[in-house]
């Protein structure tokens, strides 16, 4: 098959294991990113499959409609960029991997490196030592103090094995479902959400991002945050009300937010006000990007090009699509 693959900004997937089980196909890998559907149709007018880099473009109708000759979207995990109608309608067979019970740990570890890097101030003590002026404030012990983790999935679990090992307290909040499971299997929930937010040093949010949960972090549950504290997000950046983030650490509450993602991205602004804030620790979205993430990832996404083409397609979203071209 003509694969091509988007968004390998610095053409990583090449120099990994996996890629050996493209060996049998047509390879094209596109190092940078193209947002027209224009000019990404006309990139792409000979692919017959499609590997998606997570999230990192939207693969609409307009583009779908531009490329008769696409058969297979390959990715791994969840797909709120992708129009799956649109799929459908133009006969193009989205295959993602959703790898139940198995975390990122990459995420995982990522997130608590900005807990550390938050509490303990090590980016402005950085800048200080490396401008000369040697210490610049006091750091934040984490043993004895509370984590507040939004949302009762893999990789918040994950990062409450790290609290854990830290010696700090770990609280959860989320929605009633994943209270109930959090509660059944022994864990603290707060006894409400002002609570949740009120009284945890730090608060990470692990949820997936969907119509129902776009915002759910709200400029009231920031406000309850105190000026100490401290609101960590690697997950999605639309999780929080729009502005809301940066409209709270104006006001000082929270005193700092540590964040993986932005509304934008790539972000390459230096002058944003969000990005440029004095009270903004962050990275540009490399939860997920490790040699062994990206391995465990497109082993899983280049087996899903390998099963469609022998004709046993597995990971199928929109089935109906196989199942049509099948009668």
């Amino acid at each position: 098959m003509k694969v091509h693959i988007l968004d390998d900004w610095f053409d990583t997937l090449r120099g990994l294991p996996c890629f050996s089980r493209l060996a049998a196909h047509d390879v094209t890998v596109w190092t940078d990113h193209v947002e027209d559907p224009v000019i990404l149709a006309q990139r792409l007018a000979e692919a017959e499959a499609l590997v998606l880099f997570r999230e990192r473009t939207k693969i609409t109708r307009d583009l779908l409609e531009r490329l008769p000759n696409l058969k297979l979207i390959s990715q791994r995990s969840v797909y709120p960029h992708v129009d799956v109608p649109a799929c459908t309608d133009t006969g193009v067979l989205l295959c993602s991997n959703m790898h139940a019970g198995t975390p990122s740990y990459a995420a995982a570890e990522l997130t608590w490196a900005l807990v550390l890097a938050a509490m303990r101030q090590l980016p402005a003590q950085m800048a200080s030592l490396k401008a000369g002026h040697w210490q610049m404030g006091v750091g934040r012990t984490l043993r004895g103090r509370r984590i507040g983790l939004y949302g009762y999935g893999r990789i918040a679990q994950t990062v409450a094995d790290y609290a854990r090992a830290f010696g700090m307290e770990v609280v959860w909040w989320g929605s009633e479902a994943g209270r109930e499971r959090a509660r059944a299997a022994g864990e603290t929930v707060a006894e409400s959400r002002a609570e949740f937010f009120s009284t945890s040093d730090v608060v990470s949010i692990h949820v997936r991002l969907k119509p129902e949960t776009r915002g759910i972090v709200t400029s009231g549950d920031l406000a309850a945050m105190r000026p100490d504290a401290v609101f960590v997000n690697t997950s999605r950046a639309g999780l929080v009300e729009p502005g809301a983030l940066l409209a709270a650490l104006d006001a000082g509450r929270p005193g700092t937010a540590a964040v993986d993602v932005f509304d934008t991205e790539p972000l390459t602004d230096p002058s944003d006000p969000l990005l440029s804030h004095p009270r903004l620790i962050a990275t540009p979205h490399i939860g997920f990007v490790t040699e062994d993430e990206f391995d465990l990832q497109f082993a899983d996404i280049f087996d899903q090009i390998n099963a469609y083409a022998a004709g046993e397609p597995i990971h199928m979203i929109n089935a109906e699509v196989w199942a049509g071209s099948a009668d």
